[in-house]
């Protein structure tokens, strides 16, 4: 993090500096290559912030638990085995599978029956 701190204030004042500079005379292209330079250098300093924040989140993510979305919780699924079969006593309710409506077959040209 000491390595993105300096760099981040390194970056920062040089871009200020040569925005000075380049606020002063507009019309200079040197000036403006320097400080597009500049810009990008810190555009790129903010990118590596950026990953390290990701990367931070990540790990902190990984030791909470995700909760179940509530849509998929409040569904019940068949189990195979002897819950299945009603042996077990599971308290598991069966889920009824709906059937989709069969596709019609296209008629024949000729208007035939």
């Amino acid at each position: 993090m000491d390595d993105i701190k300096e760099r981040l204030s390194a970056a920062s004042e040089e871009c200020l500096n040569r925005y000075t500079t380049w606020e002063a005379s507009k019309k200079d292209a040197q000036a403006r290559e320097a400080l597009q330079e500049a810009i990008h250098e810190l555009r790129k300093v903010a990118s590596r912030f950026e990953i390290d924040i990701a990367i931070s989140e990540r790990e902190e993510s990984s030791k909470r638990h995700i909760p179940i979305p509530a849509h998929r919780s409040k569904r019940t699924h068949v189990e195979s085995g002897p819950e299945a079969d009603g042996q077990g006593g599971g308290d598991a309710a069966p889920v009824e599978k709906v059937r989709k409506p069969r596709r019609r077959k296209p008629r024949a040209a000729g208007g035939e029956e």
